[in-house]
C-alpha cells in the first residue's frame, strides 16, 4: 500500500460512521470507510476523479458516492453535525480550494470579444462549468 494515501483513522471513523445514511436500497454499499477516504483523498490532493488510486476502490464508485450524497445533502448534514460538536484540535480546515488557469491565460490578446463575454456574464449567462456549480452547491448551499 502506498504511503501517500489518506485514510480515516479509527477516531475519525467513529465520529463519522453514526452520521452516515442507513437507508440502503438495492445492493449493500461497499466499504464506506474506504470510499469516504477516497473522496477525501481526491478533494485534499486536487486530483481528477479518474486518477483516484485503486486502493480506494473503483473511481466511478468514489465519484458516484460523492455526487449522490451531495444531491441528497448528506455532506452538508455531516459537516454541520461535526461542526456543532466542537472544533477539532488536529484539523482546522474543511475545504481547500484551488483554481487552475488555462494554459493560454498568460499570453492572450487584449480586446476583441472580451466586452461581449463580460456583458453576457452580467446578464446572467449560465456558467459552462458544472463542477463549479456542483462544488458551490456542496460547500456553499446558501449561494
Amino acid at each position: 500500500m502506498r504511503r501517500n494515501l489518506f485514510w480515516l483513522d479509527d477516531e475519525q471513523w467513529q465520529r463519522i460512521e453514526p452520521l452516515l445514511p442507513k437507508d440502503v436500497r438495492g445492493k449493500a454499499r461497499v466499504d464506506d470507510r474506504r470510499i469516504i477516504s477516497g473522496i477525501l483523498h481526491v478533494i485534499k490532493s486536487g486530483c481528477r476523479w479518474c486518477d483516484c488510486p485503486p486502493e480506494y476502490g473503483p473511481h466511478t464508485t468514489v465519484y458516484n458516492r460523492f455526487v449522490r450524497w451531495a444531491e441528497r445533502g448528506v455532506w452538508e448534514r455531516l459537516f454541520r453535525e461535526l461542526a456543532a460538536r466542537g472544533r477539532s484540535t488536529d484539523v482546522q480546515m474543511i475545504d481547500s480550494t484551488h483554481i487552475k488557469a488555462h494554459r493560454s491565460a498568460a499570453g492572450a490578446k487584449k480586446g476583441g470579444n472580451r466586452t461581449k463575454r463580460l456583458d453576457a456574464r452580467a446578464a446572467g449567462e449560465i456558467r459552462k462549468s458544472t463542477q463549479s456549480r456542483m462544488l458551490r452547491a456542496v460547500f456553499f448551499p446558501s449561494c
